[in-house]
C-alpha cells in the first residue's frame, strides 16, 4: 500500500480536523491564498521554553487565531503560559520537563500544513518569535527543539528542520522536511484497512511530526466525524 496522498484525500482530512478543532476550540482554521484556489491549515501557538532548550508541557493556543495581536495581548497571554509553568513546577511526575520564571521565555509559533505535490504528502511549515516580534534564528529553533527529538533529527538529514521559502507566501519559514513522510505512513493507513476503520491522514501524520515542534495533538481528536462541505471551518450556506 502507498503511503502518499492526493490534493483531495488532502482537503477531506482538512475538513474533518477543522471541524474536531472547531468543537475543541483548537485554533485551527483554513487560509486561502488571495487570487488562487490553494489554501493551507494555520494555527498559531504560544510557547514557554527555557534558555537552554528545555520544554515546559504548556500550550497556549493564540486567542485571535487568524493574525497576531497587538503587544499588550501577547503579554497577557504569555503572563498566563507563566501561571500555568507555575503550577507545572508543583507538579512530582517523573520525567516532565518544566522550568522556572527566571530560565524561561514565551515564543510564539506559527504552524501551517501545507500539501507537496512533489512529495504527494501534507509539510509542517512553521516560524517562531519572540513576543517582541524578532523572529528566531534556525540555531535557535533547533535549541528550543525537545530534548527528546534534538539528536535523533540532527543524525537523519532526510527528516529534519531546515530553513526555506513558503511556497505560497514567499516568507521564509522552517519546514520539517517530508522525504520520510510516506515511509511512516504506510503502516498506518495499512494498519487502517486491515482493520476496516478510516484513517485520518493529516491527522495521523501530525500527531507523529507536530510534538518535534512542540504541536501536541489532543486525543480528543479521535472521535470520528463527517466530512465538512468546504475546508473554511465555518458552516455552509
Amino acid at each position: 500500500m502507498s503511503g502518499s496522498l492526493d490534493e483531495e484525500g488532502f482537503r477531506v482530512s482538512c475538513q474533518l480536523l477543522l471541524q474536531r478543532s472547531e468543537q475543541l476550540s483548537d485554533g485551527w482554521f483554513w487560509e486561502e491564498v488571495q487570487g488562487s484556489e490553494e489554501g493551507y491549515l494555520r494555527k498559531t501557538t504560544l510557547r514557554s521554553v527555557s534558555v537552554d532548550g528545555c520544554w515546559s508541557d504548556s500550550e497556549t493556543s493564540c486567542p485571535s487565531g487568524r493574525e497576531r495581536r497587538g503587544q499588550e495581548t501577547q503579554q497577557a497571554a504569555a503572563a498566563s503560559v507563566g501561571e500555568e509553568d507555575e503550577e507545572d513546577e508543583e507538579d512530582d511526575d517523573e520525567g516532565v520537563c518544566t522550568v522556572t520564571d527566571s530560565s524561561s521565555r514565551v515564543l510564539q509559533y506559527e504552524h501551517h500544513i501545507l500539501f507537496s505535490c512533489s512529495h504527494s504528502t501534507p509539510v509542517l511549515y512553521f516560524r517562531a518569535t519572540t513576543l517582541e516580534g524578532r523572529s528566531l534564528t534556525l540555531e535557535e529553533v533547533w535549541n528550543a527543539v525537545h530534548p527528546n527529538f534534538r539528536l535523533r533529527l540532527q543524525h537523519s538529514p532526510l527528516n529534519t528542520i531546515t530553513q526555506q521559502e513558503h511556497p505560497l507566501l514567499g516568507q521564509p519559514f522552517f519546514m520539517l522536511h517530508p522525504c520520510r513522510t510516506e515511509e511512516f505512513m504506510r503502516p498506518v493507513l495499512q494498519a487502517g484497512q486491515n482493520q476496516n476503520r478510516p484513517v485520518n491522514y493529516v491527522l495521523s501524520w501530525l500527531s507523529v511530526v507536530g510534538p518535534v515542534v512542540g504541536l501536541d495533538v489532543p486525543l480528543q481528536y479521535s472521535t470520528q466525524l463527517h466530512p465538512a462541505a468546504s475546508p473554511s471551518g465555518s458552516d455552509p450556506d
